[in-house]
């Protein structure tokens, strides 16, 4: 029974349209099974993977059977075309077109109902852009993008972008200007594509409309700016291919929207007419940018490509004029030629400086050095030089002026007193102190400078009119001199420095009683200086005025507070002792008491000693003596010990050493630890002098309490050798117990202890340790002794009364 069915299926299969011999009994499962379902896309894969490794005809019955059935099978059609397409991989487009024809055949059969694939476009798309068929293939890209929706075209386009490159031309021009119509953002690329196949004229476009879209952002990050150097440098490059642009327009369009960069954007043009071959433009590019820009950089790079150029054109002419030569064909008019470009060559460079000079001028019109710097240039071209004041004089405002304006009139007047022309220079002066100046200062300059012009011209009297009326003022004048909201014209006759020079005028060319009078002035307006005080008094001094010249340093000394108020009392004070002597005693005890009510202590000391030293030449020792001590306690506290050492000095001779002995022991007492103990040393060398030695003694116990054996150890070599010389064994040991008591109680203080790493051992300390009197001072067997020992001699110095501390001398311990 199932023999006999089997046998009917293979009727079957044999009676159907299909050539049968292409089915071998193995296929013949496969074909019952589509017999049964032919609409089953799994019956179909399997049938086709069955015949996989097959001849390629037997596969290809197959799989075209599948695809008839089952049209719409996406699977069934990718896998019979990969099939097609793998059999003709290898082979030559050219020479086996057909076999290639043939498989376009079955793309376009699948695409009939499978055009929604974008799969199958890209596949069929490869496979052409393999074959020579330019235009087919580019139908076909086209027909892929009109077929599949938008979402699904940038796929295509990644394709199509490398067939035009593949292609170039034309073609690739427009391919790319579609491209750009839908992805504008990819312009960039297109530029450099085009500018890879040398289509410069369209790059320049496409430059163009990048330029011109506000909006657009690029994707290499890339600015503005960026772009317009780019194509400056393409039409700078290739200036003579490119057509239908207006160069000249688009660059000063960059040239106005770019101020800071002007100088590139303008030596692009002017090398943009080089190319073309237009070299009278360039130059006249090259001039107005030079009269144009405003920073020394736009100027320095216009000048320098001006400049090359220039040598480039006398370099060439040079080369013709030579292979002229050579030839034997030479022209009279080349000479001509070439001594006019060397002509505007040198010119060029010779008008550099005052172009720079133009270029900062450009910058600010109100910059006086660059004016000035402007005159010097011109040398000795007296019209030039003219002309430039004025136009200086007219463009500058005085309030935004940089520099001294007033040294313009000034160098203008001079420049016409060198020139004889007093009339002229006077009438410069005249409009300068009408000026509204930023300062006073500088309308006080014009003034001094136009009665130096006068005194130049030994026309005295003219120059001190001239002063007057620049000081001319009211009686008594409020006005503040930092006053900015008043012109520099009101508060001129405030202004020191004009004083000064029309009392320096006054006292050389003017009477005593004008130059007082000025001086007067000055002090009514209060704007004396110290240095007008004591130039005023100096002047009475000279001219024999000595009271009225202590009076202006009275007054001086009123109108300044110290520190200043102290120079002045120095110079009053020794010029009043110069002229009296000792001849007016009290008057000049009045001037030092005054002089050192509110002085400050650190200015006090040498009016004190200057007091102190008129006294004992004219006064009384005492005296004397009372202003010394006063002034230990009165002077800073870095001048007392020099103070009381100078006392003490004074003391010593005329009252002897032993007066002195109250003044050691108050310095003592007053002194810091270390000018104390410096003290105590001259104290106790001052007692041994006079044979005092227990004295001595006790007062180097006093100082040794501000004395570390580690840091002082001067200190205790000087007791040593004193106890060394009039001590004996007693004395010696008790020196040595306090030295070690000393330095327990420095070891003791905590504050102290850093400054130990600091010292230096001494001979002395290692002997001491080695001393047997060591152990015993660590058994403490004698510390009590020490201390009773210190505290005596410390109590001998607690004591002031020098009758107090005779008697503690002479207790015996």
């Amino acid at each position: 029974m199932a023999q006999a069915l089997l046998n009917n299926n293979k009727k079957k299969i044999l009676s159907s349209n299909i050539d049968s011999c292409l089915i071998s009994e193995e296929d013949f499962e496969y074909e019952k099974e589509l017999l049964r379902n032919p609409f089953s896309i799994k019956s179909w894969l399997r049938y086709i993977e069955h015949k996989e490794g097959d001849p390629i005809h037997q596969q290809v019955f197959v799989c075209e059977r599948a695809c008839m059935d089952l049209p719409r099978s996406y699977k069934l059609w990718r896998l019979y075309l990969n099939l097609r397409k793998c059999h003709v991989e290898g082979l030559n487009p050219a020479k086996y077109e057909e076999e290639y024809e043939k498989v376009n055949v079955c793309y376009e059969k699948a695409l009939v109902l499978l055009n929604k694939m974008p799969r199958i476009w890209m596949d069929y798309l490869e496979f052409l852009m393999k074959q020579c068929k330019i235009t087919k293939t580019r139908r076909t890209f086209d027909r892929a993008l009109q077929t599949l929706p938008v979402t699904q075209h940038e796929r295509i386009w990644k394709l199509y972008k490398e067939f035009s490159r593949s292609v170039s031309g034309e073609t690739a021009v427009k391919v790319w200007k579609r491209y750009i119509m839908i992805f504008p953002e990819m312009i960039e690329e297109f530029i450099q594509l085009l500018l890879d196949m040398e289509y410069y004229t369209e790059a320049a476009f496409q430059y163009m409309a990048l330029l011109n879209n506000p909006k657009f952002q690029s994707l290499e990050g890339k600015s503005n700016f960026h772009y317009w150097v780019e194509f400056s440098k393409l039409i700078t490059t290739h200036g003579d291919k490119i057509d239908g642009i207006l160069v000249e327009k688009i660059m000063r369009s960059a040239i106005r929207r770019f101020t800071d960069q002007q100088g590139s954007f303008f030596t692009s043009l002017a090398t943009y007419f080089i190319t073309i071959g237009d070299f009278e433009k360039a130059r006249d590019i090259f001039e107005e940018g030079m009269t144009t820009v405003v920073t020394v950089r736009d100027f320095t790079q216009i000048f320098d490509a001006y400049a090359e150029f220039e040598e480039s054109i006398i370099s060439q002419t040079l080369e013709e004029m030579e292979e002229g030569h050579k030839s034997k064909d030479t022209n009279s008019n080349d000479d001509l030629d070439l001594d006019i470009k060397m002509i505007r060559f040198e010119q060029l460079m010779d008008r550099r400086p005052f172009l720079v000079n133009d270029v900062l001028l450009r910058q600010n019109p109100y910059n006086v050095i660059e004016w000035e710097k402007r005159v010097g240039l011109w040398g000795n071209n007296n019209e030039k030089i003219i002309e430039t004041y004025t136009n200086a004089i007219k463009t500058i405002e005085p309030k935004k002026a940089v520099g001294k304006l007033s040294s313009l009139f000034i160098n203008f007047a001079k420049f016409y007193e060198q020139n004889n022309d007093l009339n002229t220079a006077r009438l410069i002066m005249e409009k300068g102190v009408m000026v509204p100046f930023k300062s006073v200062n500088e309308l006080s300059e014009v003034w001094c400078e136009w009665a130096e012009l006068e005194l130049r011209s030994n026309n005295f009297d003219q120059a001190i009119k001239i002063m007057k009326k620049a000081t001319n003022c009211p009686e008594r004048s409020n006005v503040d001199y930092f006053d900015e909201t008043l012109t520099p014209q009101q508060r001129i006759h405030k202004s020191s420095k004009l004083w000064m020079f029309y009392v320096d005028l006054e006292e050389s060319v003017g009477t005593i009683d004008s130059t007082r009078a000025v001086y007067d002035k000055i002090l009514s307006l209060k704007i004396a200086t110290p240095q007008t005080i004591v130039n005023y008094a100096n002047f009475l001094e000279e001219n024999k005025y000595f009271e009225e010249s202590f009076k202006i340093f009275e007054r001086g000394v009123e109108l300044f507070s110290y520190p200043v108020a102290f120079e002045l009392w120095n110079l009053y004070l020794t010029k009043f002792l110069k002229r009296y002597n000792g001849t007016k005693v009290e008057r000049t005890r009045d001037l030092f008491e005054q002089s050192l009510k509110g002085c400050p202590p650190n200015l006090s000391k040498p009016i004190f000693l200057m007091y102190g030293d008129f006294e004992e030449k004219y006064g009384l020792m005492r005296h004397a003596m009372r202003i010394y001590d006063q002034a230990t306690e009165t002077v800073s506290t870095e001048d007392r010990a020099d103070m009381y050492k100078y006392y003490i000095t004074k003391l010593a001779i005329n009252y002897g050493l032993t007066s002195t002995r109250p003044i050691y022991e108050k310095a003592i007492t007053y002194l810091p630890d270390k000018e104390a103990k410096d003290m105590c040393l001259k104290f106790a060398e001052m007692e041994r002098s006079i044979g005092e030695i227990d004295r001595a003694r006790a007062i180097y116990a006093h100082a040794s309490q501000f004395c570390d054996p580690r840091i002082e150890p001067s200190f205790w070599k000087i007791w040593h050798e004193f106890e060394v010389k009039h001590g004996n064994e007693e004395t010696y040991a008790e020196m040595l117990r306090i030295k070690r008591s000393v330095q327990a109680e420095y070891n003791m203080n905590i504050s102290y202890i850093p400054n130990q790493t600091t010292t230096h051992f001494t001979s002395e300390t290692l002997e001491s340790n080695n001393d047997p009197m060591a152990s015993l001072e660590k058994s403490g067997i004698l510390s009590g002794f020490v201390r009773e020992v210190e505290i005596y001699y410390l109590y001998i110095y607690s004591y002031k009364n020098t009758a107090h501390l005779q008697v503690l001398l002479e207790i015996k311990i």
